[in-house]
């Protein structure tokens, strides 16, 4: 079975799909391994380091692709690479595929795994896409907050006076905002955070935060059962951010990750709330890439407001990170490949009734088969 890994070619794409360990353990299952030259440079893996792994570099997506059997990428081929997929092959990735797209792999006879759709069970934990690149998303989004800020993190005392603590509130708990909440904790600052979520509220105490927040009888329900936050009505909604104007006027860093799975993300900031903001406060808002939870985010830029507000919008915050994200990425792959690994054959075996094949799963044999898409 011929793997074969592209170049992503995404505007500020930097993640690749393989790394020279994940391609051992690849070769080490019985497949042969082509990685199209470059791509692993930005994230500081040097096409050496894939032939010294065992794999081919071919010079460009036609050599990689010829014969393949797999194709891993991080998002999406555009129109050029996918037209050079083998019918038949598997394509994995994180996909975010429409009804068109879908069509359009059905068309060409590739099997497509959206990985960004696997169930949040306990056997699909190693292989969850989202989480692994959520995780260091809610570090970088601390890290370049600190390089933002004008002040310090932590609490320093010296002989010229002493400089107080930074205050960081952290809009959203899932997976990157508690890796936020403890990566400002780490560097020394005052944080707190808030989540419509009902379990929220203990895992932000647990890590050291205190919790923000407006609760009622809606919110004990406002959580589906695959762990993401649900829409809610506008009274919640308002009530909410009268709760939070008030603590963010007095904040020095907000970070925001707040999304609702399949939807643009909630406006949780307004730009009234900004404007309260002290000159020099930063904000970081890592749910650009879905529409930004601050109203004056513009999606891959740094902006200052009027009042002095660094609003920091950029787009792929786990590209920000690419040689870590890409290792993570790549063994989450490597994890779905051998989960659903035929030794004998050398080959997938994907049961179509598997709980994490058909959560993935958009097209099979030529018709799109998800259920969120099989209207296509």
């Amino acid at each position: 079975m011929r793997v074969a890994v592209l170049r992503e070619r995404r505007a500020a794409e930097t993640r690749v799909a393989a790394t020279p360990e994940t391609v051992k353990k690849l070769i080490g299952m019985g497949c042969t391994v082509a990685v199209e030259a470059g791509a692993g440079l930005s994230s500081g893996i040097p096409d050496a380091q894939y032939a010294e792994a065992g794999a081919e570099v071919a010079a460009d997506p036609a050599a990689a692709l010829a014969g393949a059997g797999i194709v891993l990428a991080v998002r999406a081929p555009e129109a050029a690479e996918q037209a050079l997929i083998p019918r038949g092959a598997i394509l994995i990735g994180t996909l975010q595929a429409d009804k068109d797209a879908a069509s359009a792999y059905a068309s060409a006879g590739i099997d497509a795994c959206a990985m960004e759709l696997a169930p949040r069970i306990t056997r699909a934990q190693s292989m969850d896409v989202l989480s692994s690149q959520a995780n260091l998303a809610g570090y970088r989004a601390v890290v370049e907050a600190a390089g933002a800020f004008d002040k310090a993190f932590p609490m320093l005392m010296t002989a010229a006076g002493t400089i107080s603590a930074a205050n960081v509130f952290v809009m959203g708990a899932g997976v990157a905002g508690l890796q936020a909440i403890a990566t400002a904790r780490r560097l020394g600052g005052r944080v707190s955070a808030t989540d419509v979520r009902p379990a929220a509220k203990e895992e932000i105490k647990s890590l050291g935060a205190s919790f923000v927040g407006y609760e009622d009888e809606e919110s004990k329900a406002a959580q589906t059962a695959g762990g993401y936050a649900k829409q809610l009505s506008a009274n919640f909604y308002a009530e909410q951010a009268k709760v939070v104007a008030a603590h963010i006027a007095k904040q020095d860093i907000v970070i925001c990750t707040a999304l609702v799975q399949g939807r643009k993300a909630p406006t949780l900031v307004t730009e009234a709330m900004v404007a309260s903001m002290k000159p020099g406060s930063v904000i970081v808002d890592i749910a650009a890439d879905a529409g930004g939870n601050v109203a004056v985010t513009k999606p891959g830029e740094e902006t200052l407001t009027a009042n002095g507000v660094k609003v920091l919008g950029f787009t792929n915050w786990p590209g920000r990170i690419p040689a870590a994200a890409s290792a993570l990425y790549a063994r989450n792959l490597l994890t779905f490949l051998t989960t659903f690994w035929d030794k004998e054959a050398k080959k997938p075996a994907m049961p179509a009734e598997d709980d994490i094949v058909k959560g993935v799963t958009l097209t099979r044999g030529g018709a799109v088969v998800h259920p969120s898409l099989a209207s296509a």
